[in-house]
């Protein structure tokens, strides 16, 4: 259950989903929770939920989501987003994690770390004597050097593209190779990097990998032959170990090769069915964490929130979540047999605008006349109803709801109105921001009606109603929204230097740590979320001040300037947080939101029957 630290989409039917984000994998995040989380320590006696060999697990808990786990590295750009992150969060460990306080949690059950050198920064990574993989693997020095491999960006083939395409390689803070052994790891960082304790965390098993890309190799064999590579940087032989762990995981079905979904944590995979459920079984082996209160662990695939709820009601599923609507709530508050609770999440929608696809958005498309494309980006982003969508579709839900005006700071945070004061053109009513519109197509001197080819995830509820308010909207002022909304997320389905075929995509980013750094995950080019060709480099250089950032000053004043650099470049906008709304079965204890990602199964361990 490691801390999964990264930016991440919050997605609906990710179907062939490469890419962003919503959780696991260990990327750093960076959205506006900025600052240091206090740290607790879990020691054996003090796990939650701690069960005696003699105590009775009832047999079966099933939850729901919108979506089920199809690749089971949720660390690589291909598996990156919410349901992964899910199975990756019952079927593993690490060294930390956090509760919903939110403050971050030591494992210690798990493993240990601490900082050997300060200058340089140096830390050191230990994980305890009998903590193995689901097939009885110790876990070890191995899977310390894959994760360190995979997470640093090491390795690059010769057109400067990496091998192990993480989904948010930090290449730039931890260079040297680093110390193995053992089940220790130790290694530098360049820089004295911010969120050194949330970058690091073991990912897939390293003799699986090896294993799957070599058939032939012993596990010990695997082993030392894949340490021995990484340290005399032997990318010939890696590449076939980094092609299984970019591609090998996927799968919609229960994988015929066990080693596609090893575990480390307390549970593992036992049938996965295409969008249907998965259901995990207690992990035999597993005694080195908090301990779970059932045997088996369902997730069933159910993407509209309405039969969630009426799943609840009917006993099929014990716990529920969804984006809910206001219709959605009132279902929710009428049910006789369960309890619910509703929050804002740290997690917020927005529409971003391709820039480097031939589109209306693209220099290109203009002679590479860049301030004409900087108009008609203006004017587009002008055209986005915000208010009649706050008011009509969140309002309902969070009587409180306002417009959120920032891309690195959320309502309320320090910074925040600066950072709002940036996009003080947008601030007005939606009628005058279409005033405003129209002005600037005209000053462009572009013919009108403009087309653009807007994509929103099909069978969203509210994204649909989302997209219909704003293509009133925008066709209003002399834009054309085309919608070409589907269930797969196909333009996150390729890296840089791939372009996005739609010329703009609404979704949202969730947040999966308190991290500071980590948005050069989608605003430098080449970046693996960076799906829009955003090319900055006053910002490029900022996010790279803001790696080495510790004093919270110069933290607000760099994140300052990066947001300023994106609203003078009309990146994107965004509309609202998002107002979360979970709901269980009152005969189900230990249900806690979280406001980060893996929300409400953050302390699935704690989840039991009600008494009597």
């Amino acid at each position: 259950m490691g801390p999964d630290v990264m930016l991440n989409i919050e997605g609906e039917t990710m179907k062939k989903f490469r890419g962003s984000a919503v959780v696991a994998g260990l990327s750093v995040l960076a959205l506006t929770l900025a600052g240091c989380a206090a740290t607790e320590e879990l020691t054996p006696t003090s796990s939650p939920a701690a069960v005696t060999e003699e105590a009775t697990l009832e047999p079966l808990i099933t939850v729901g989501w919108n979506d089920i786990v199809d690749t089971f590295n949720s660390s690589s750009a291909a598996g990156n987003n919410v349901a992964n992150s899910l199975t990756t969060y019952l079927t593993s460990s690490s060294f930390n994690y956090y509760d919903n306080s939110p403050a971050l949690v030591k494992n210690t059950e798990f493993g240990t770390y601490e900082v050997v050198s300060e200058d340089p920064l140096t830390v050191t990574y230990t994980v305890n004597d009998g903590v193995v993989w689901s097939d009885g693997t110790a876990i070890d020095g191995a899977d310390l050097a894959l994760a360190w491999a995979t997470i640093f960006g090491k390795f690059k083939d010769a057109d400067g593209v990496y091998m192990f395409s993480h989904a948010a390689p930090k290449d730039n803070v931890a260079s040297k190779l680093p110390t193995i052994s053992g089940s220790t790891i130790t290694f530098e960082y360049d820089v004295q990097y911010v969120d050194w304790e949330l970058a690091f965390g073991i990912g897939v098993a390293a003799h699986g990998a090896v294993q799957m890309a070599y058939p032939d190799l012993s596990i010990a064999d695997a082993k030392s032959k894949l340490i021995d590579s990484i340290m005399n940087e032997d990318t010939e032989w890696l590449a076939a170990v980094a092609t299984v762990w970019n591609e090998g995981y996927s799968s919609v079905n229960t994988p015929e090769n066990p080693l596609v979904y090893l575990s480390s944590g307390p549970y593992v995979l036992e049938e996965l069915v295409e969008e249907q459920y998965s259901t995990h079984v207690l992990n035999p082996l597993y005694t080195w964490g908090p301990k779970p209160q059932y045997e088996r662990v369902t997730i069933r695939q159910i993407e509209d929130s309405t039969a969630a709820i009426q799943a609840v009601d009917n006993g099929e599923i014990q716990i529920a979540s969804g984006q809910p609507t206001a219709d959605v709530l009132a279902l929710v508050q009428a049910l006789a047999n369960a309890e619910y609770a509703s929050s804002e999440e740290a997690a917020y929608e927005h529409i971003d605008l391709t820039v480097n696809n031939g589109g209306p958005f693209d220099p290109a498309s203009y002679g590479g006349d860049a301030a004409k494309a900087l108009k008609v980006r203006q004017a587009f982003l002008l055209s986005v109803p915000r208010n009649e969508i706050i008011e009509k579709l969140i309002k309902p839900l969070n009587p409180d709801a306002k417009v959120r005006t920032s891309v690195l700071f959320i309502p309320g945070a320090e910074g925040y109105d600066e950072a709002e004061s940036y996009y003080s053109d947008y601030l007005g009513t939606d009628d005058e921001n279409r005033v405003k519109a129209k002005a600037l197509l005209a000053e462009a001197g572009v013919s009108t009606p403009i087309d653009v080819e807007f994509w929103y995830p099909e069978g969203n509820v509210r994204r649909g109603q989302e997209y219909e308010l704003l293509k009133l909207s925008a066709d209003s002022v002399g834009f054309n929204l085309i919608d070409e909304s589907e269930p797969n997320w196909a333009f996150t389905e390729t890296v840089f230097p791939d372009l996005n075929p739609h010329d703009a995509t609404i979704f949202a980013w969730a947040a999966t740590s308190l991290s500071v750094s980590g948005d050069d995950q989608y605003l430098v080019l080449g970046g693996p979320s960076n799906w829009t060709g955003f090319d900055n480099a006053a910002a490029k250089g900022l996010l790279d001040e803001l790696n080495v950032a510790v004093d919270p000053a110069e933290q607000l004043r760099i994140r300052l300037a990066i947001e300023a650099e994106l609203a003078k470049d009309a990146y994107n906008i965004t509309l609202f947080q998002f107002p979360g709304l979970t709901w269980w079965d009152k005969e189900v204890t230990g249900v806690s939101p979280n406001l980060l990602v893996p929300y409400f199964y953050w302390n699935f361990w704690n989840w039991a029957p009600t008494a009597g």
